[in-house]
């Protein structure tokens, strides 16, 4: 029995009762407080957090407007622990992320399958203007942006323990992957094919962080319904 819920379609739940999950889910509580919270069963918190990243996910795709100004460049690693004798960009058994982040303002994130220039150099090239002033590390996967138009690219070298020179770091990306991976352990156990919706919730409330993330949701959800799967 379906009931009234101008922001869900098709739902079992009441407006009150959704409002409250979203209320919750922006405070960044754990499925199994919300259904405490809020006496809803687990698998169906679980069937609405999902559908409240995919949602997500799906903005993160749409939003095109390129990144203009200062911007940092890094990949990072997520996932299971290192093994023994691989290490750094070569670490098997991770999941590898790229990451940009415009100062002061957004981050962008991306799964990528490698570190090669190819890999890293499309999606700059497809993310930020060329008129940006690109900050990176040393990584050879950065070499000959300049050959794309990029006329001022900054680097520092961290193999040489240079983790600053003036305005030159990338102090800001490495600060989101700290957030990123602070707030992902609470999901350990997570199944991969799980990991991307998670990596676009933090990079959606990282972008957030000033704004009130509730009434952001529920704007969302009243402009296009939600849809459970």
């Amino acid at each position: 029995m379906t009931v009234k819920n101008k922001y869900v379609k098709h739902a079992h739940i009441s407006e009150a009762k959704f409002r409250q999950i979203i209320l919750l889910f922006s405070e960044d509580l754990s499925a199994t407080q919300i259904s405490h919270l809020t006496k809803i069963s687990r698998p169906t918190v679980n069937k609405y957090l999902t559908a409240i990243r995919l949602r997500i996910l799906e903005l993160s795709m749409i939003q095109s407007a390129l990144l203009v100004g200062q911007i940092e460049v890094d990949e990072s690693y997520f996932g299971a622990r290192r093994v023994r004798g691989k290490r750094g960009r070569g670490a098997r058994g991770k999941t590898i992320v790229f990451g940009l982040l415009k100062r002061g303002n957004e981050v962008y994130t991306e799964i990528v399958p490698d570190c090669k220039s190819a890999t890293l150099q499309r999606i700059i090239k497809g993310k930020t203007s060329v008129d940006s002033v690109i900050h990176s590390d040393g990584w050879r996967g950065y070499n000959g942006l300049v050959d794309f138009g990029y006329k001022k690219h900054f680097r520092v070298h961290h193999g040489k323990n240079e983790f600053a020179r003036g305005n030159a770091h990338i102090n800001g990306i490495e600060s989101f992957w700290g957030y990123a991976k602070n707030r992902l352990v609470k999901f350990k156990g997570m199944d991969k094919k799980m990991f991307n919706l998670h990596l676009k919730e933090c990079e959606f409330r990282f972008n957030n962080r000033k704004q009130n993330i509730y009434r952001i949701l529920l704007a969302i959800f009243r402009k296009e319904p939600l849809k459970l799967s």
